[in-house]
């Protein structure tokens, strides 16, 4: 079992930015793949983007999230970044990772999210 923790999340201008941590609360015996999705209110869960276990590859959801969403991730700290830029009204939604142990694109770990607000 893997318990992940996001932080970071609060209350930003459109326009600014904010760096989202997810710490694994133990190392795992080989990375997993990660992803990063959220959660708008009264809207479904949205795939955000994902990172490979050894952080070489990274997907984008979404063409508008790939010019300011940037994942990262430093193994050694068994953590995963989300760096996003340029935010707007509508990037406000609960975020949350996830962890893809075994890389089919299923995440079996959740961290409980972080709240990230955007004012226009």
């Amino acid at each position: 079992q893997v318990q992940l923790v996001e932080s970071g999340g609060g209350l930003v201008q459109a326009g600014g930015s904010l760096r989202l941590s997810c710490a694994a609360s133990r190392r795992t015996a080989r990375p997993y793949d990660m992803g990063w999705f959220r959660q708008a209110p009264g809207k479904e869960r949205e795939f955000v983007g994902r990172i490979s276990s050894s952080g070489g590859s990274t997907y984008y959801a979404a063409d508008s999230m790939k010019g300011r969403f940037t994942i990262s991730r430093d193994n050694a700290k068994n953590t995963v970044y989300l760096q996003m830029n340029s935010l707007k009204p509508e990037d406000t939604a609960v975020y949350y990772c996830a962890a893809d142990p075994t890389g089919g694109y299923s995440y079996s770990y959740w961290g409980q999210g972080t709240q990230v607000t955007v004012s226009s």
